[in-house]
């Protein structure tokens, strides 16, 4: 077993996580934090796996949010009939991962299978992943199928990553090692087995019940937060003068916080009561606000770094790109207004 010194040593400056880390992440099957264990998954409680995310963002920023989106995705592992979610999980190397957008059409097809075409973008993981997710518009005779309100159907699909064009385009400054990338499906069949619907689950568990907005709210947060804590450790070692006793402090007080966030959550859906949208609104504006805060801090403890910091093969470096490449994700992305006027 690889130390998280060792791990962290082997994910600087790579653009793709090393096997040996991949190996080591499916044997303690880190990417099914989220399964449950009657499909062979851990069944993490939400502190529990929030606690795992955060620390493997301090290892890396790249390998934290890779963890992050592609055990989210296996999330879906609810969603699916038991006999699939148990063929599928009985590998402890089944991981899934894809796009929330809808990039396709599903044509459906008289002997129950879809025949799948599209485009979609920032799969997180995509080098590493057995099967994608994907959201794609049900079409019958290239028709769009409507639902009682006239709206056009949508259906998420799983595919074999086989059945999948991969297509490495991530040009960001950081996140390099995520293998975030489009891929392309062109004229796949797929069993109707193999769809789901978000809100619909087969599974009978508290988390089942859990706001997306939440769940994206504080898994992502972590993130951010592991990845400010890392930041600290390496910028004392470039200047060991400065004082980050209380940004320290900050951030173990943060994830505290995050955790009685967790745990007020799920005492809530254990006692069956629906989270409010005001609780909702309340993580998400916690949320956005820390993000925020711990982007000026940082951005204040850098400028005191000097041209070490700069430096492309420096470890604050590439933490400082991961990180502001992260705070780049829509869900605590806000609009700003500059006060410019036009001339």
């Amino acid at each position: 077993m690889l130390s998280y010194k060792e791990i962290r040593g082997k994910m600087h400056g790579v653009s793709e996580v090393p096997q040996s880390v991949i190996d080591q992440i499916h044997q303690e099957r880190l990417l099914q934090i989220w399964v449950p264990k009657m499909y062979g998954g851990l069944g993490f409680r939400l502190r529990e796996g929030l606690s795992v995310l955060f620390d493997w963002s301090k290892i890396d920023g790249s390998l934290g949010w890779m963890l992050t989106l592609c055990s989210g995705a296996n999330f879906f592992a609810r969603n699916l009939k038991p006999e699939i979610a148990k063929e599928l999980f009985s590998d402890s190397k089944t991981c899934f991962g894809g796009s929330g957008m809808i990039g396709g059409t599903a044509e459906k097809q008289t002997d129950g299978t879809f025949l799948m075409n599209g485009l979609w973008h920032f799969a997180t993981g995509a080098p590493h992943l057995s099967h994608f997710t994907l959201n794609a518009k049900l079409t019958e005779n290239g028709n769009p199928l409507l639902d009682k309100s006239g709206s056009e159907m949508i259906r998420s699909f799983v595919i074999p990553k086989n059945k999948t064009e991969i297509i490495p385009n991530w040009k960001s400054m950081g996140m390099k090692a995520t293998g975030t990338y489009s891929f392309r499906v062109e004229n796949v069949k797929i069993s109707e087995e193999y769809s789901f619907i978000y809100d619909e689950f087969f599974t009978d568990d508290a988390l089942d019940e859990i706001p997306f907005s939440i769940f994206a709210d504080l898994t992502l947060l972590v993130n951010y937060l592991g990845m400010v804590a890392h930041f600290s450790e390496e910028a004392i070692k470039i200047r060991p003068q400065l004082d980050l006793h209380s940004f320290n402090e900050k951030i173990e007080k943060e994830m505290e916080r995050i955790i009685e966030f967790a745990n007020e959550i799920e005492s809530l859906l254990n006692d069956l009561t629906t989270i409010s949208f005001e609780k909702q609104k309340e993580i998400h504006n916690y949320s956005s606000n820390l993000v925020e805060s711990l982007s000026h801090q940082i951005l204040e403890i850098y400028f005191q770094l000097g041209i070490k910091a700069s430096h492309t093969d420096s470890p604050v470096y590439q933490i400082f790109c991961d990180y502001f490449t992260a705070t780049q994700h829509s869900n605590f992305r806000r609009e700003a207004k500059f006060g410019l006027t036009a001339q």
